[in-house]
């Protein structure tokens, strides 16, 4: 890997890594995981699934969930996505979190997975629960509100986060360790590439 085979944008350059991964059978390709902090200064760390990639990375989530309190309280946040072999290759990136719009959150809503919406308007993400029974009514009751699952309204309290990197490092693995990094830095409205020692 060479900074002069690689796209100008980093986000560009993502896409065509992602696209690399899908084709080679990697799985969960669009898997990332996602690094806060709260105000207490602990990171935290799990995996969401990147659901879009344009001027950031994209994801959801519930405004309750322990991601969501830390980026609101801290919108500095982290991620990382790694593919296993075939691929053998990561990318790193680090930036600000902002809140997509009510438009964005409501097509991806539309387009979740079969169930999906039936639990995200039952439960409230990280709220402690007595046990599986307590999740399981609460999707019972909004079955049976909701039947049609395509009928379930977007609940307020959930929405989409845009990622936008100040740091995107491309990582590649050689048999030798002399592993390919190499870093895009934000600067003045640019770029700024550099090779990193592995």
């Amino acid at each position: 890997m060479d900074s002069g085979d690689l796209d100008d944008d980093p986000l560009r350059q993502l896409a065509v890594f992602l696209t690399a991964a899908r084709e080679a059978g990697a799985a969960y390709p669009d898997s990332m995981a996602l690094a806060t902090t709260g105000l207490d200064g602990n990171p935290s760390v799990r995996m969401v699934m990147l659901r879009g990639v344009d001027d950031g990375l994209v994801f959801f989530t519930d405004d309750e969930s322990t991601k969501a309190v830390e980026l609101t309280s801290n919108p500095g946040a982290a991620a990382v996505l790694h593919w296993l072999a075939p691929v053998q290759r990561q990318v790193r990136i680090s930036g600000r979190v902002t809140g997509t719009s009510d438009d964005e959150s409501d097509r991806y809503w539309e387009a979740r997975p079969p169930g999906a919406r039936w639990t995200d308007l039952a439960v409230r993400q990280s709220e402690i629960v007595a046990d599986r029974s307590v999740l399981e009514r609460a999707v019972a009751e909004v079955k049976a509100r909701y039947p049609d699952e395509s009928a379930v309204p977007r609940p307020p309290r959930w929405h989409g986060f845009r990622l936008t990197p100040d740091v995107v490092e491309f990582w590649e693995e050689r048999g030798d360790r002399l592993h390919d990094r190499i870093r895009y830095r934000r600067e003045d409205g640019g770029w700024v590439v550099e090779r990193l020692a592995p």
